[in-house]
């Protein structure tokens, strides 16, 4: 087995960033966001990414620490509204947004991890998102054709982890994890334990390892709440 292990978030990017990459982060809002690489990231200074993932982060964590340091060229996203900078970028024009229904993002990541180059769905017929799309009709309804998505490198969080690379994610933290890492030309994932070899059970694994190319031991997570509501004092 070739070696997956790194040290940190750094040298286990070491190698694989370039200007203009394509970039899968996993995540959804801010549970299950990949803190560490992220934070890499942006220290690499490497810009002009376009980022894969279900949202853009808030304006001082997860994928907005990288729009602030404008290192992101393009989104490809399916929720944007929790980060002012974000706006702020769009509307001047400084930033382009590929935007998609939340499903129908969710299927692309699938479908490129798949190889599945397209597919055909009855999301966004009639809308905006159908605007210069291929149309077909099936049984008598029309359906617009999407493309799969793949990434140069997928970046996961996960809970758990073997030296193999078999990774187990915790409750919603799982969300678009798995399947961005079927996606990634090279997979890196954090955890937040590693186990050893034998000690997962392999009806619990989400990731197999065959999908995972490098991994490492995250530390100093946050895991922030996005949108904080407590109940008023009475």
């Amino acid at each position: 087995m070739a070696n997956k292990l790194y040290d940190d978030a750094v040298s286990a990017l070491d190698g694989l960033l370039f200007d203009g990459m394509t970039v899968m982060s996993g995540g959804f809002g801010l549970c299950g966001i990949p803190e560490n690489l992220i934070a890499a990231l942006r220290d690499s200074g490497t810009k002009g990414l376009t980022f894969i993932s279900n949202n853009a982060g808030v304006d001082d964590f997860g994928l907005g620490l990288l729009l602030k340091t404008h290192q992101v060229a393009k989104m490809i996203s399916s929720y944007v509204g929790e980060n002012k900078e974000f706006e702020r970028q769009y509307l001047s024009g400084e930033l382009q947004l590929e935007f998609n229904p939340q499903g129908t993002l969710a299927e692309r990541i699938r479908a490129g991890g798949a190889g599945i180059p397209g597919f055909y769905t009855k999301t966004g017929v009639g809308t905006l998102v159908a605007e210069g799309k291929e149309h077909k009709e099936f049984g008598g309804e029309t359906y617009i054709l999407e493309t799969g998505l793949v990434a140069d490198v997928s970046i996961v969080k996960a809970w758990k982890a073997d030296p193999y690379g078999n990774l187990v994610f915790r409750k919603t933290a799982r969300n678009f994890n798995p399947m961005m890492a079927t996606a990634g030309k090279v997979t890196v994932a954090e955890v937040e334990e590693l186990v050893g070899p034998g000690e997962l059970d392999p009806d619990h694994i989400h990731t197999p390892g065959i999908f995972v190319q490098r991994l490492f031991v995250g530390k100093n997570y946050e895991k922030r709440i996005e949108q904080r509501t407590v109940r008023q004092a009475a």
